[in-house]
C-alpha cells in the first residue's frame, strides 16, 4: 500500500467511493468524509496527505474549509464541483487549492492530478532537502532586513526577534522578498517561484498569499508596486544583508 493517504470529502457517496476506488488501484490509502465538520476532526487528529475536496457540502462549505486548512499548512488540495465559472475556479486557487476539477470528471485524470501533487509536494522536495544537507556550511545562511531574519536551512523567521510561523508557500514568498530587498517581482515571478513553472491559476492568488503573510507579521514592510508586482522595501536605517555567515 502507498504510504500517502488521500482524504476525499464529498456528500455524494457514489463519487467519493469511485474516487476512492481507482485511487486504491494505484494503491493510494483514503479516508472518505461526507461533510467538512468530520474532515476538519480527521485534520486535527490524523491529518492525511493531501485532499480532494468538493465545493457545495452540507454544513461549512469547501472553500471555508480549505481557508481553514491553508493557514495552517500547505497539504495539497485539489477541489472538485459542479460549478464551472472562470470565477468559482479562480476562487478556488484563491483561496489556497492546488488545482480545480469540474464534475463530471475522469477519475484517471484525478488520480493523475493526484500523483502530480504528491510528487511535487513531498518526492521532490524530499530529494531536494537531501541535497541541501550535503553542504556543510549552508546551515549557518542568514538573510537580514531591518526587523525580518529569515534562516532559509532551518526554515524559520524572526519578525523583531520573535519567531514566527509560516507555511511553506509564505515562506518561500518571504524568502524570494528578503533576498532581494528593494527588487521589484511581478506576480508571474512570484507565481513562478513559489507554485512552480505548470501554475495555471490566476495571479492573483499572489495577492492572497501576501494578505496571509501580512496577517502574520503585520509591519512587515511589503509594498504594491503599482502596475507591476511588489518589493520588499529596505527600511530607513535598517540592515539589508543579503547573505550574512554567522561565524
Amino acid at each position: 500500500m502507498n504510504e500517502y493517504c488521500i482524504a476525499v470529502v464529498d456528500d455524494d457517496r457514489h463519487i467519493r467511493e469511485l474516487v476512492q476506488a481507482y485511487l486504491h488501484k494505484e494503491h493510494f490509502r483514503t479516508v472518505g468524509l461526507s461533510c467538512a465538520e468530520e474532515a476538519w476532526e480527521l485534520w486535527k487528529t490524523t491529518p492525511p496527505d493531501m485532499w480532494v475536496l468538493d465545493i457545495m457540502l452540507p454544513g461549512m462549505d469547501g472553500y471555508e474549509f480549505c481557508r481553514r486548512i491553508r493557514y495552517e499548512a500547505e497539504v495539497p488540495i485539489i477541489m472538485i464541483s459542479a460549478r464551472d465559472t472562470e470565477v468559482d475556479k479562480i476562487l478556488g486557487l484563491e483561496l489556497g487549492s492546488d488545482d480545480y476539477m469540474v464534475k463530471p470528471f475522469s477519475p484517471r485524470e484525478l488520480v493523475a492530478r493526484v500523483k502530480r501533487h504528491i510528487h511535487r509536494t513531498y518526492k521532490l522536495k524530499a530529494a531536494e532537502g537531501g541535497k541541501r544537507e550535503e553542504s556543510p556550511t549552508a546551515a549557518a545562511l542568514t538573510i537580514t532586513n531591518g526587523q525580518l531574519q529569515v534562516m532559509p536551512e532551518a526554515r524559520r523567521v524572526f519578525w523583531c526577534g520573535d519567531e514566527v510561523d509560516l507555511t511553506s508557500k509564505e515562506f518561500a514568498l518571504l524568502k524570494a522578498f528578503a533576498e532581494r530587498p528593494n527588487r521589484a517581482f511581478t506576480r508571474d515571478e512570484l507565481l513562478t517561484i513559489v507554485w512552480g513553472d505548470d501554475y495555471f491559476g490566476s495571479d492573483r492568488a499572489v495577492d492572497h498569499l501576501l494578505k496571509r503573510l501580512r496577517k502574520k507579521i503585520g509591519q512587515l514592510p511589503i509594498e504594491a508596486v503599482w502596475g507591476h508586482g511588489y518589493r520588499l522595501r529596505t527600511e530607513e536605517g535598517g540592515v539589508a544583508d543579503e547573505a550574512v555567515r554567522a561565524d
